[in-house]
């Protein structure tokens, strides 16, 4: 199911083409020469050893990623399941990761972010993974990234470690179940990012976490992270926030800030509409954008490649 609506306040200015077929603008599918190329891929909750719709993701991404250049994917977690990796010699780097995303397209960075599933596992491992070069990115849990490595002027990255964020008792139990126990304290994570935010002068700020702030989807929203970041989500003037966690695509729309949940990544779950729903979609797939100078390109992709929605994210106000 697929659905788009606009609302009659700043929303208003976003473009929701929900269901567009993939020729249906020529100026969305002609690619950037690639010293141009401002364009880069978003993926959540995948790593299923291939299995479900991952593969078929892959190749879709793979294209896409072609045809707009793309400089780096983003992960928004929950990289392997059911329960993470052990260590950075586990089997799943090669079964989920590096024998499933092996078109050239996608042979970029990997900036990754960690998902609830992937605390059930030994969640530093996967920050030991990335010490041994390659396209995997993770210095730490929470860590930022600015546009002289992304290659794209005028971005920020913020990648969060929201699973200490949300308070999820139920996902305390699970990671007990597989002997995992204590989680970071919150404190230092969120005095990190008001500082990052801070510090940062790029015109294009986008966040990365697992949970979402807002959602339709099976888990929904999170008043607790809402509490957390939207103060600092207004008062820095972030631009958007990818997140996973419910296996859906999603456009919501809450004042400046573009909430995209791009959480199917290897398979689909249902959603509904909340507040400042402007696209929900049910099938597997992934997300693309392109950065252009006053606006965010978005556009969702099913297993098939084909285009479910478009929508153009203006640049916050001054």
């Amino acid at each position: 199911m697929t659905h788009g609506r606009l609302s009659p306040s700043r929303r208003s200015v976003i473009l929701a083409m929900a269901g567009a077929t993939a020729t249906s603008s020529a100026k969305a599918q002609e690619p950037p020469s690639v010293s141009d190329a401002r364009g880069f891929v978003a993926i959540g909750d995948w790593g299923r050893g291939g299995d479900r719709d991952q593969i078929a993701i892959a190749q879709a991404m793979a294209q896409a990623a072609t045809e707009i250049h793309s400089r780096f994917v983003i992960s928004v977690g929950d990289n392997f399941y059911p329960a993470g990796v052990q260590s950075a010699d586990d089997p799943q780097w090669r079964t989920s990761f590096e024998n499933v995303y092996t078109h050239s397209a996608l042979q970029t960075p990997w900036y990754v972010a960690l998902g609830n599933h992937d605390y059930r596992g030994h969640a530093p491992a996967q920050v030991a993974y990335a010490k041994r070069g390659g396209r995997w990115r993770m210095p730490a849990a929470s860590y930022v990234v600015g546009s002289a490595d992304l290659g794209i002027p005028d971005l920020n990255l913020f990648v969060l470690d929201t699973t200490p964020l949300v308070g999820d008792h139920d996902e305390a139990a699970m990671r007990l179940l597989h002997g995992r126990i204590g989680l970071p304290a919150p404190d230092a994570q969120m005095t990190w990012f008001r500082e990052a935010l801070k510090a940062s002068r790029a015109k294009w700020k986008i966040v990365v976490g697992h949970h979402p702030v807002y959602s339709g989807g099976h888990h929904g929203s999170s008043p607790l992270l809402a509490s957390r970041l939207e103060p600092l989500f207004k008062a820095y003037g972030v631009n958007a926030y990818l997140c996973g966690h419910d296996h859906v695509l999603q456009h919501i729309q809450r004042d400046d800030v573009a909430h995209i949940c791009t959480g199917a990544g290897a398979s689909a779950g249902t959603a509904k509409d909340i507040p400042g729903t402007l696209f929900r979609n049910s099938e597997t797939g992934f997300a693309m954008f392109r950065l252009e100078a006053s606006a965010l390109q978005l556009e969702f992709r099913n297993a098939e490649g084909r285009t479910l929605y478009q929508a153009c994210i203006p640049q916050n106000p001054a």
